[in-house]
């Protein structure tokens, strides 16, 4: 799949929250599909339109690339619009922009994996915790199970010299980021403080609150382990306070969501950044000016803009911490390192 590209098409909305879900998606395909090229397109309000991001796959030097519209049903736009801007006769699913060739996939429909998330939601409503359930004809536990071991035992045998370099519980954590990733050159990037699983093992067992600066790394943990525990998981970027401040202090979203969580108390949280940049910068401050302490600092902000020197910065504190070196980083690393520390915190009960 290193030569085809995949297209998410949106709505778009005046509302933030819409662009940065359908973004969120896009990076967890990256993430974990074989997919790696995956960009977005609107087709109202936001940028890029499809024919922008189809240009710009083209530009790449893209061969084939697969546009999927984000709606649930069948309706105006996925049977009239995207067609039309294709140049798409009905009926047909197949074309050529330029020398690239586009494929227009289904929207999303009555997939009985949507179906548990409604139920999932439903339950959450209600308050109730809930668990993965197994859909028709998916993997026995005992078959995830053996293809993980089979994994894990593939990771080890590609990183064994980092492996043995470190204490036994910091190469759980490793081995679980090149899992996550399938990049074995975090084992290389990885920075843990030398405190920072006992803090962390020991802030989940006393039901420390967790902070995260993306809605995107929330939605990784494994909340209902974590409630286990007493514990919560707080996530303030959809706040309406973090709207305001981002708008009157000239910060990005996230920065002003963590400096809310700094107002409402930081004192022996574990604070997880899995994304933002900004976002570490403030808390860097903040625990420099002795206005927060957390108990452990998970932060993996990636990209080439301040990425590695807001990591840099938090390695320089007298704060627990776990990070990378450079420019890699992103939210499943930061969601694999947390639930390592929280499977830890299961073994040690």
């Amino acid at each position: 799949m290193d030569n085809v590209g995949l297209i998410l098409v949106g709505h778009g909305s005046r509302l933030p929250q819409h662009r940065e879900n359908i973004e969120k998606l896009a990076e967890i395909l990256r993430s974990t599909s074989r997919f790696k090229l995956v960009e977005t397109a609107y087709m109202i309000r936001n940028k890029p339109s499809i024919v922008e991001a189809l240009d710009q796959m083209s530009k790449k030097g893209v061969k084939k690339v697969v546009l999927v519209p984000v709606f649930m049903t069948l309706g105006s736009h996925t049977l009239e619009d995207i067609p039309k801007i294709l140049g798409l006769e009905e009926g047909r699913r197949l074309t050529k922009w330029g020398d690239m060739e586009v494929i227009y996939g289904e929207p999303l429909g009555s997939d009985i994996r949507i179906a548990e998330i409604i139920e999932e939601k439903a339950l959450e409503a209600l308050g109730e915790v809930t668990q993965p359930q197994m859909r028709p004809n998916s993997e026995s536990p005992a078959a995830a199970n053996a293809m993980f071991e089979t994994s894990m035992g593939i990771i080890r045998s590609m990183i064994r010299e980092a492996l043995e370099r470190v204490p036994e519980k910091h190469a759980r954590i490793i081995e679980r980021v090149v899992h996550a990733t399938a990049d074995p050159e975090f084992a290389k990037l990885i920075v843990i403080h030398d405190r920072a699983v006992e803090a962390g093992v020991e802030a989940i067992k006393s039901g420390a609150k967790v902070i995260t600066d993306v809605k995107m790394v929330l939605a990784g943990i494994s909340t209902a382990k974590l409630r286990k525990f007493g514990g919560k998981i707080l996530c303030y970027v959809d706040d309406k306070r973090a709207f305001k401040l981002a708008s009157e202090c000239n910060l990005t979203r996230t920065a002003a969501a963590m400096r809310l969580a700094i107002d409402e108390g930081l004192n022996g949280a574990i604070v997880v950044i899995g994304n933002s940049p900004t976002a570490t910068f403030e808390l860097v401050k903040a625990v420099e000016n002795g206005e927060a302490k957390p108990a452990l600092i998970i932060a993996t902000p990636v990209g080439f803009v301040k990425s590695a020197d807001a990591k840099e910065a938090v390695m320089k504190l007298d704060i627990p911490f776990i990070t990378l070196r450079g420019f890699k980083g992103g939210s499943p690393v930061a969601v694999a390192i947390f639930n390592a520390l929280l499977m830890l915190a299961e073994e040690s009960n």
